[in-house]
């Protein structure tokens, strides 16, 4: 329990001190914001600091901070200490800084920024990575809710005919959301889930302390190497078996509850919204805060399932620790909330693939002909991953590391455009685009030695994978270094600087 509360301790305090200090690096001022200074009643919308606080929260958490650290509590209690290091100096960051630089540039949406600060060759392939993860988003977000509804809703035990109907009927929303702009509809609902949501998370933080449910603490017996080197410490279903390394599974695994580059397309996007800047820290960075205590109490609440004696996969210690710690009405309902948001995030990311295929392909999607091709042309690889992940015996946890992987892929584009934006500018101190490049990184590194080493990737040795990552990490580190001093050169020597 120690461990855990230590934790907690790092993540809200660390982040209500670290986030100061991110928001002293950026300097928000009194400057009109694009939401106040292009109010259009249709995109650029001025809203209330919470009210923008909550969207931004149902934007970025959906099943994301629930699966993952429910994976990544297979590493131990060190979860328990990585997961706030990592969520404040990292993730937070990642989101404070992506939602800021928006309102410095009118507004723009990520793939503006990516193409601005890092040139449009870069921009090509950021959105290549984009996409896959848009596909992938639609996969993960029918296979976690359908798998819940059907095995804790339904009370199905095995892969029946009925399981296949639901996957088919949210693809079938997917589809239809895809083509129109229905999402407004469901829109006005789903706050109440994200309410759920919350509440639940609060439920099942109460009750792993009246349920007195045993949380380890971090054994130092065998010294550091015996802190990372001990996967699977439960043996719950569908786990990637004994010698998985720490670094870099652990933080692809847990993804979401740490670092999601997801989250800068859905920053960028309240950016539109928010009606000050200095209200930047509370709906950005406070909302990722929120986020890594969801994840905190759901990895805390699996590590106390597991030792009791049980093996469930992810999906089904959702249904076991809602029910066992709400009981079986409020676990329903607390189950119903997980259920729907993910759905309310899968209709967006796979109608912005649409569009951002189109786009790359010249394709104009005024024409309903059109619009209907590419939507076919989206569905058929979702499908296939889909069926491909449920017919294998570990098709959850492949599946959910190439989300995850992808999803770290794009924060590392993401900080890269950062780092340059922070070296050019104007006034800022120097080092400080180091609060970007160090995150940016490790994630390098990360994302690098995983797909290098995983069988989902390369599969070479660990230690052949780990060397290339290093050097492929050193010229990320300088040549971001060099590509931020350019840019900031051409910047301020033009006719008409901006910030």
């Amino acid at each position: 329990m120690a461990t855990f509360l230590t934790g907690l301790a790092i993540l809200l305090i660390g982040g209500y001190l670290y986030g100061l200090f991110v928001e002293k690096i950026f300097k928000p001022d009194d400057r009109p914001t694009p939401a106040v200074r292009m109010e259009d009643g249709i995109d650029y919308v001025p809203m209330s600091k919470w009210k923008n606080a909550l969207i931004n929260l149902l934007n970025i958490a959906g099943t994301g901070p629930i699966f993952g650290p429910i994976q990544g509590i297979l590493f131990g209690p060190v979860a328990f200490i990585t997961i706030p290091i990592g969520c404040v100096i990292s993730g937070a960051t990642h989101d404070y800084l992506s939602g800021m630089m928006s309102l410095r540039q009118d507004g723009a949406q990520m793939p503006g920024i990516i193409r601005k600060f890092l040139g449009n060759k870069t921009y090509q392939v950021y959105n290549i990575f984009l996409c896959f993860l848009m596909l992938l988003v639609g996969a993960v977000f029918t296979y976690t809710p359908g798998d819940l509804f059907a095995g804790q809703i339904c009370g199905f035990t095995d892969v029946n005919v009925w399981t296949w109907v639901i996957y088919a009927a949210i693809l079938g929303y997917y589809l239809i959301a895809t083509l129109f702009p229905i999402d407004k509809i469901i829109g006005r609902i789903y706050p109440i889930f994200g309410a759920i949501l919350l509440l639940s998370a609060v439920g099942v933080f109460a009750g792993i302390f009246i349920q007195g449910y045993q949380l380890d603490n971090i054994d130092f017996t065998h010294g550091l190497k015996g802190i990372f080197d001990i996967y699977p410490i439960f043996p719950a279903e569908g786990n990637s078996g004994v010698g998985t390394k720490f670094i870099p599974v652990f933080f692809v695994t847990v993804a979401c509850g740490i670092t999601s580059g997801f989250h800068s397309t859905q920053c960028t996007l309240i950016g539109r919204s928010v009606r000050h800047e200095k209200e930047g820290r509370m709906v950005f960075y406070g909302m990722m805060i929120l986020e890594g205590l969801i994840a905190m109490i759901w990895a805390a609440a699996a590590m106390g399932l597991y030792n009791t004696g049980s093996t469930a996969g992810a999906t089904a210690a959702v249904g076991e620790v809602a029910k066992g710690l709400l009981g079986p009405v409020g676990g329903i309902i607390a189950i119903l909330g997980v259920i729907v948001l993910p759905i309310t995030s899968g209709d967006t990311a796979l109608r912005s693939c649409r569009l951002m295929v189109a786009d790359y392909l010249h394709i104009d999607q005024k024409v309903k002909k059109n619009r209907v091709l590419v939507t076919l042309g989206i569905f058929i690889p979702v499908i296939f991953i889909l069926v491909f992940a449920k017919m294998n015996a570990e098709g959850f946890n492949i599946l959910w590391r190439y989300f995850a992987w992808s999803n770290q892929t794009i924060g590392v584009f993401a900080f890269a455009a950062i780092t340059v934006y922070l070296m050019a500018k104007k006034g800022a101190k120097k080092g400080v685009f180091l609060v970007a490049l160090i995150p940016g990184s490790f994630y390098l590194f990360i994302i690098s030695s995983f797909i290098l080493s995983q069988k989902i990737g390369f599969g070479l040795d660990m230690n052949v994978s780990y060397v290339i990552a290093g050097v492929l990490t050193v010229l990320y580190f300088f040549g971001l270094i060099a590509a931020g001093k350019k840019y900031a050169c051409l910047l301020y020597t033009s006719p008409s600087p901006r910030d």
